[in-house]
């Protein structure tokens, strides 16, 4: 069986209650419980939070809520992996289920579709070597031609070095940025690891369009341009 999960954290730093903020006259959040709803894939939904409201919209959207998460993942300083965890293991508790995959859905990416999670999950099965899959799309800036870092002596260095200059973008090895619209996890690896980088990861490439992550309020103005031209 697959759980989605929906974790949702009350406080936000960057965008001050963006999960639950209304985003085109919407909260973020029901981009990503209607997307999770259609989503043939999943077999369960539940919602992780310590967000009073975020619950409510939850259960008002016919999502299960089956418990608050405890204060010691909810500050700004718990990871993720921890709260994936907690959740998988809580819910099997108190739902007497057992759970293969733990698929993450993050309400920080409003834009991703119910095709992009069944296409995420259908992927992870086909390549059942994995523990994990990442989504990912193509970057700006590529760290082995445009991204530099301050060496010990003050001075910038490529990030990334090749054993030849690389004097065009398109020679470049190809790289990703990560996207937390879909995090499709085996049981077996969250339990056993404590941190996806200890994972064999496999990356999905999403478009960029569907792949954004809001953690600025350019993000949240870029997204709202998307859907408002999207509905038009």
């Amino acid at each position: 069986m697959i759980l989605g999960t929906i974790c949702v954290r009350a406080g936000s730093k960057g965008v001050p209650g963006k999960n639950i903020r209304p985003l085109c006259g919407k909260p973020m959040i029901l981009y990503t419980i209607d997307a999770a709803k259609k989503a043939a894939a999943l077999d369960d939904i539940i919602i992780s939070t310590d967000s009073e409201e975020a619950a409510r919209l939850g259960k008002d959207a016919g999502i299960n809520v089956p418990f608050m998460r405890p204060e010691n993942l909810s500050n700004d300083r718990a990871g993720k992996w921890e709260v994936f965890k907690h959740a998988l293991t809580e819910y099997e508790k108190v739902s007497n289920k057992s759970f293969e995959y733990l698929v993450d859905l993050d309400v920080t990416a409003p834009l991703k579709s119910s095709e992009d999670i069944n296409a995420v999950i259908e992927f992870a099965k086909k390549h059942s070597d994995a523990d994990l899959i990442y989504c990912g799309y193509e970057p700006d800036r590529n760290p082995y031609f445009t991204m530099v870092e301050i060496n010990k002596s003050g001075y910038a260095e490529l990030v990334k070095t090749s054993d030849t200059a690389i004097v065009r973008r398109q020679d470049a090895p190809e790289v990703y940025s990560l996207s937390s619209a879909v995090i499709v996890i085996k049981k077996e690896a969250l339990l056993k690891y404590s941190h996806w980088t200890e994972c064999k990861c496999k990356i999905f490439k999403l478009p960029r369009e569907r792949a954004m992550d809001v953690d600025t309020e350019l993000d949240f103005k870029f997204a709202e341009f998307l859907i408002q031209n999207k509905n038009n």
